[in-house]
């Protein structure tokens, strides 16, 4: 009958054991990082099971409940023996409670009645029918109270002693068992001398016992008590914050930071944003991905986290900042797993108008014809939109979606040509995961805070080819280039990694991002105000404070490079064009591809012309005379690239004009329209009285343009000459014909205000 009692109690009367916890963060050692007050404003740090070492156990059990392990929950024995001296006596003189009724006096904390003890008792059966004798005992070592806002052993040692509690020595053991009887009167670090007595006498009371052998008992006897109350620690504050957030219900949060590392590395970013306070730029942060666990080891939000003034509490990891040039090495790999090109194949740097978006570079300048290889390791932008215009805009969005990129994944509908520009927000981790992506044969795995107990390798998802990452490698390692660091200092301690600098426009961020083959480091600098610096740049200001941390972080490692996928192979091209080389081809270099998907068109940079023999005239076949000419091999010249030429005097080898007899109309090749755009709207002031722009480009070969207004010719002009005319308000078309009768019409729309 007492047990269905018992049973149906348990149901209508069920047992709450949720306590409210301290959040802790703990290194990938296990050693604690930060610590933050629960709910209560209480210090309740939570003792793992592990944590609860043999001596601590001994101790706990032989002096609160030495027959813990044996009884059901209470010990009848004593609780006949106090009830018999307390009437005997007329009051309190001894207890009788256990280790599971103190536990439910801490959970249920009532006023001490006869009462109140049956209710206690009950608890306790319901404790011991619940939970084994180590999670008892577990609860109990996290509530004991230590005076103050400290309860639980956890919060003790750590505070006390700035010790986990399975590293305790015996004498500090004992310290900390004896208080919670006493917490007022033996309060640490002020009554230490009280509590030197009291520990004393209960380590002879173990001794005369044999709970410890003698050699012990004697060293915990002299050994001193020098606790004080210390502060809690506060270490990897932005992480610590951030995974608070994330891990609302779990007391202790186990990550992968390594400890040493992480407080390094903190050091090394405040010190460098202490050099740059005399440009303006007042902040910076870090983090280190290890390629190989996909853990993060360092996380360093920003320069100083208790610096209000600059924002110090920002966690310059997670905001969001425009990316400058980051994300151009995944378009690049991306055209290379779609086989548009290979790192020579040739590309035009110069002035283009992507309906009406004209891109320009960093420097302001423009460098004509440049490889792939040479516009990724410079940062060039006008290549970029034009691969990225090639590889389409949706294509390159999906693969930062596939990246995890969380603004562009909620802003894709609105992104266009300038993305790759920056035209987009990212984040430095989400930066980092991508680089680390690169590292990882083109499978991305988004990087881990938290410790991972298990040896399984994540492999993760294919965003690009091992070969197309390979190829970005190989490009980002080069060291002849623009954004290595104009400071020299760093050449000679340089990592060998691959890396890749950006700036955002208006000069507001500064990334580098580098990678070997085990880590991934990502630097962002700048000012959380948003506020922008001349200065400040990827190569100059970022990348510095990648090679420092890399250089601690990886210096001299002895990890081997990447090696070459086996479906990548090298073969001879134009240097010209990156094309497989004709007979023409003079000048071949070596460049990598990948079989069966990298194009292989032949080389056309050169195209026979017949001309008479001073080469004053060419000549097509309808117009070919029977004698008297000659063929002759000229540049087969893009018309941006004519344009570039001749608006910059550049000297180059013009076809002769054609024949003017030949009546002969060219279908092929029709001039470019490269403003107005097709299609626009133009808003036109009358106080300004304003004057639209004509201008077009055409092929090697071209003289004269013909430009129509309404199908009315409105001028005749050399070829790349810019024209300008007042338009009417409408809708007005505007067509362009060379001087072999190839012709573009566009229309745009014109209104005055």
């Amino acid at each position: 009958m007492i047990i269905i009692l018992i049973f149906s109690l348990d149901l209508i009367f069920p047992l709450q054991t949720n306590p409210q916890y301290s959040t802790l963060i703990t290194d990938s050692d296990g050693r604690v990082l930060h610590a933050f007050l629960n709910s209560q404003d209480k210090w309740r740090m939570f003792t793992e099971l592990q944590e609860i070492s043999p001596k601590l156990e001994k101790a706990i059990i032989f002096k609160e409940d030495k027959w813990f392990r044996w009884h059901f929950g209470i010990n009848p024995i004593a609780i006949f023996r106090a009830g018999f001296r307390n009437v005997i006596t007329g009051r309190r003189t001894s207890g009788a409670s256990t280790i599971s009724m103190q536990v439910v006096r801490l959970l249920y904390p009532k006023e001490r009645t006869y009462l109140n003890k049956l209710t206690e008792i009950f608890r306790a059966l319901q404790l011991e029918l619940h939970y084994s004798k180590d999670e008892i005992l577990q609860l109990y070592v996290n509530l004991v109270p230590f005076g103050s806002n400290i309860e639980g052993i956890k919060s003790a040692s750590i505070l006390y002693f700035k010790k986990s509690p399975e590293v305790l020595s015996l004498a500090e053991i004992t310290t900390l068992t004896i208080i919670p009887n006493r917490p007022s009167s033996l309060r640490l670090g002020t009554k230490n001398a009280l509590i030197l007595k009291e520990r004393n006498k209960w380590l002879k009371s173990f001794q005369q016992a044999g709970i410890f052998d003698s050699q012990t008992i004697e060293d915990a006897l002299s050994e001193p008590l020098n606790a004080v109350r210390n502060e809690a620690p506060k270490l990897a504050p932005h992480l610590s914050v951030r995974l608070q957030k994330e891990y609302k219900t779990i007391p202790n949060i186990h990550t992968s930071i390594i400890r040493n590392k992480q407080l390094q590395i903190e050091q090394i970013v405040k010190n460098y944003v202490s050099r740059l306070f005399s440009m303006n730029i007042h902040n910076a942060a870090a983090i280190v991905i290890n390629n190989q666990t996909h853990q993060v080891e360092a996380y360093v939000g920003s320069s100083d986290f208790y610096n209000p003034a600059d924002g110090g509490q920002v966690d310059g990891i997670q905001a969001i900042r425009s990316p400058g040039s980051t994300l151009k090495p995944l378009l690049y790999a991306t055209a290379f797993d779609k086989g548009i090109i290979t790192p020579k194949t040739a590309i035009n740097d110069v002035p283009t108008n992507f309906g009406g978006f004209e891109p320009e570079n960093f420097d302001k300048l423009f460098h004509g014809k440049v490889s792939i290889e040479y516009a990724l390791a410079n940062s060039l932008n006008i290549p970029a939109v034009k691969v990225l215009k090639e590889v389409s805009t949706p294509v390159f969005i999906e693969k930062l979606k596939k990246s995890d990129f969380q603004a562009i994944r909620k802003n894709s509908s609105k992104l266009g040509l300038s993305l790759i520009l920056g035209g987009c927000g990212v984040t430095l981790e989400e930066l980092s995961n991508l680089y680390a992506s690169f590292a990882n044969q083109g499978y991305y795995a988004k990087a881990k805070f938290l410790k991972n107990f298990s040896d399984e390798a994540v492999k993760g998802e294919a965003i690009v080819s091992p070969e197309s990452s390979f190829l970005i490698t190989q490009i980002l390692n080069q060291v002849t280039r623009p954004d290595l660091p104009n400071n020299y200092d760093y050449t000679y301690r340089m990592p060998k990694i691959a890396w890749k600098t950006g700036t955002s426009f208006g000069k507001k961020d500064a990334w580098s991002i580098g990678y070997n083959a085990k880590y991934t480091i990502g630097v962002w600098v700048g000012n959380f105000s948003g506020q922008g610096v001349p200065e400040l740049s990827g190569a100059n200001i970022a990348t510095p404070l990648l090679f420092d941390i890399f250089n601690f972080t990886d210096y001299n490692s002895s990890e081997k490079w990447f090696r070459t996928p086996e479906n990548v192979s090298m073969r001879k091209v134009c240097a010209e064009s990156g094309d497989l080389p004709e007979d023409f081809c003079t000048h071949q270099i070596i460049d990598y591809y990948i079989p069966g998907v990298s194009k292989m068109t032949r080389c056309s940079h050169l195209k026979n012309i017949w001309v008479n023999p001073s080469e004053t005239m060419s000549f097509c076949n309808r117009c070919l005379p029977s004698e008297g000419v000659i063929q002759k091999l000229y540049p087969n010249l893009s018309p941006e690239l004519v344009r570039f030429y001749e608006t910059r005097h550049i000297n180059y080898q013009k076809i002769p004009p054609h024949n003017p007899d030949c009546t002969r109309i060219f279908n092929d090749n029709a001039p470019v329209i490269s403003f107005p755009t097709d299609g626009s709207e133009y808003f036109m002031s009358k106080e300004d009285n304003p004057e639209l722009l004509l201008d077009c480009q055409v092929n090697n070969g071209v003289k004269e343009v013909y430009w129509y207004i309404n199908d009315k010719l409105f001028k005749k002009v050399p070829a790349n000459q810019n024209v300008f005319f007042k338009p009417e308000a409408g809708k007005i078309k505007i067509s362009c014909s060379d001087d072999r009768g190839r012709n573009t019409d566009i229309w745009i729309t014109v209104k005055w205000q």
